[in-house]
């Protein structure tokens, strides 16, 4: 870390949601990576952990703060979680491997995406997508762990690959060559979960369902 640029040592300290002290945590991490020392190939091994260990689900979104921690997500029995709860897992055990990382968000339309959700949110823009950006050979690189492989191969688009070089982000294809996710705006780089934001946002561009909710904090789309 020594050529890090300053500032480096932000991203790698825990916080309220990237809680990568918790003893869950740093011991999934040290059982992923085992002896391995090189810092990219350890990003990889962390990456398809999370990627392919908890399958996406975008309809229980539990707004409450201790829901949105990375240890909470870890623990959850049903082993999912959707875009921003697997980035913050992510985030966490990269920090524990000693490997810079931070959340980005982007608002994006999904194509053809998951009917039934986009028949909830009555739009087919998804706002506040989240990737994460890892540190790696004196770079930011972005990195995608929303979409576990399953998924993907049900939707017929290629699950995203890591490489440690470069950036793996959301599909723009599907495996026909058809448009599957299109960016529309970027909301830039966060050392910890914005929660007041991306709570502010959900109910800018989703009013109607949460009028529905007796929790608003509780967004079931299930």
């Amino acid at each position: 870390m020594n050529n890090a640029p300053l500032g480096i040592d932000l991203y790698l300290q825990p916080t309220f949601f990237v809680d990568s002290e918790h003893p869950d945590i740093r011991r999934f991490v040290k059982n992923t990576i085992g002896n391995e020392i090189d810092k990219t190939k350890i990003a990889i091994k962390l990456y398809y952990a999370i990627r392919d260990g908890w399958r996406y689900n975008p309809y229980n979104i539990d707004l409450h703060h201790t829901a949105m921690k990375a240890s909470n997500i870890f623990n959850r029995t049903s082993k999912s979680g959707y875009c921003i709860e697997k980035a913050c897992l992510l985030n966490a055990c990269l920090r524990v491997a000693d490997i810079p990382s931070r959340f980005c968000f982007f608002d994006v339309k999904n194509h053809i995406g998951v009917e039934k959700l986009m028949q909830v949110l009555k739009t087919d823009v998804l706002v506040f997508h989240a990737c994460s950006e890892v540190f790696l050979n004196e770079k930011w690189i972005k990195v995608t762990p929303a979409f576990n492989i399953e998924l993907c191969q049900y939707l017929s688009v290629p699950p995203l690959e890591f490489d440690g070089e470069n950036d793996s982000i959301f599909q723009q294809y599907d495996s026909t060559g058809g448009l599957f996710m299109e960016y529309l705006k970027d909301y830039g780089s966060f050392h910890d979960v914005p929660h007041d934001m991306f709570v502010r946002l959900l109910h800018q561009s989703y009013p109607h369902f949460f009028e529905k909710q007796e929790d608003k904090a509780m967004v079931n789309m299930g």
